[in-house]
């Protein structure tokens, strides 16, 4: 996973994820505590969309195979969004923003996993970040949260899969808050989520 911005030939996606170094420290308790306080009423789907996040109209259930990763990383799931704190500009050609926002208090993004009965049950938090606005404002090193990097995001034009699912380059941080992740709490994917049950 790179630590900045570069014009550097892009590694696959499954490369990123295997090299992906784990942050120094488990995360503070009250930080943990805080977050959960504060997207906790998330559980209930109908309590984003009140707050303004949006449900991605693709209607997709994000998988790593559909990223070009190894299928046994798991799932995603459907995201729903924030458009104001994604700061988005634009879907073509790709979507695109000039968002920077990292506060996990208020994440840009709710995953929720698709159930048998129709529901949506919420599995995780999410932030994303610009990689173009994040670079012209000056950083060059990734964002990061308590030691854990965000992940670079970017489609890699000599693979099938589009690893960046339809989005201009960026760095994205998950936090596995609402499903234990055998892969760890920042993991992109949680092979203990599934979009089984997405319709």
């Amino acid at each position: 996973m790179p630590s900045s911005v570069s014009a550097q030939t892009p590694e696959p996606q499954s490369v990123r994820l295997a090299s992906a170094r784990p942050g120094p420290n488990p995360l503070p308790a009250p930080d943990l505590s805080a977050v959960r306080t504060a997207t906790g009423k998330y559980l209930d789907v109908a309590a984003a969309l009140a707050d303004g996040y949006v449900k991605d109209p693709s209607n997709m259930c994000v998988t790593s195979a559909m990223e070009g990763a190894p299928r046994q990383l798991g799932a995603m799931g459907v995201h729903y969004f924030r458009p104001d704190l994604l700061g988005l500009e634009g879907t073509t050609p790709r979507v695109h923003g000039s968002g920077m926002h990292t506060d996990f208090l208020k994440p840009s993004v709710l995953i929720y996993e698709p159930q048998a009965d129709g529901s949506q049950r919420l599995v995780a938090i999410e932030n994303l970040v610009w990689a173009k606005a994040w670079q012209e404002a000056g950083n060059r090193e990734a964002p990061s949260y308590h030691g854990y990097d965000y992940y670079y995001m970017h489609d890699n034009t000599a693979t099938a899969a589009d690893e960046a699912h339809g989005f201009e380059p960026h760095y994205e941080l998950h936090f596995w808050l609402y499903r234990d992740n055998p892969n760890g709490m920042f993991a992109p994917f949680n092979p203990a989520a599934t979009c089984d049950h997405h319709k």
